[in-house]
């Protein structure tokens, strides 16, 4: 089976274009993640000025010592919340490059099953338990394909549950120990 110089074209036609897309996608994720990174060094500085003008502000030491505690607090807060905004991209960006790997997978699976078909209808007399063990090692790689994916994807439902009850419960904590 000789493969046609547009069937080749066609080929890397298409891993362009997956190519292409996949790189959107990363270059998409670093975007968000560099805008995140402007807003959390602006409100830092922010934060800092503002802090330093209190500090300044500060008569005795029960007033430093108040207005250390009273700083630590949010801060604890703000590097939860931008851990929970890590997190969310990282898991954005995962999803979308699984969604891209399935479709390359099935794109390719259905080529695989065309070209087995195309030689099956070819094939030469008696060769019919070779054409069965081929179509059966070609189910059985999806069978382990779809398998190892739907154990990843409940891992990364794990994952994102147990992140979640962590982040409420130290939110929680958070909160608790500022009514004190």
């Amino acid at each position: 089976m000789n493969l046609t110089p547009e069937q080749i074209a066609a080929a890397q036609k298409a891993n362009l274009e997956t190519l292409s897309g996949l790189t959107n996608q990363a270059l998409q994720s670093i975007e968000k993640l560099v805008e995140l990174n402007m807003h959390i060094a602006k409100q830092s500085l922010s934060d800092s000025m503002s802090s330093a003008k209190k500090a300044l502000e500060v008569k005795d030491i029960q007033q430093l010592l108040a207005h250390q505690a009273a700083a630590v607090q949010p801060m604890a807060e703000k590097i939860m919340a931008y851990s929970r905004h890590l997190y969310e991209l990282a898991h954005e960006t995962q999803a979308s490059f699984t969604e891209s790997a399935e479709k390359e997978f099935q794109a390719g699976q259905k080529k695989i099953n065309a070209l087995v078909e195309d030689w099956t209808k070819n094939a030469p007399a008696g060769s019919d338990a070779a054409v069965q063990a081929m179509k059966q090692a070609i189910a059985s790689a999806n069978n382990v394909f779809e398998t190892s994916q739907k154990a990843v994807k409940h891992a990364v439902e794990v994952a994102q549950s147990n992140l979640s009850k962590a982040t409420n419960s130290a939110t929680a904590a958070s909160k608790t120990s500022k009514k004190k």
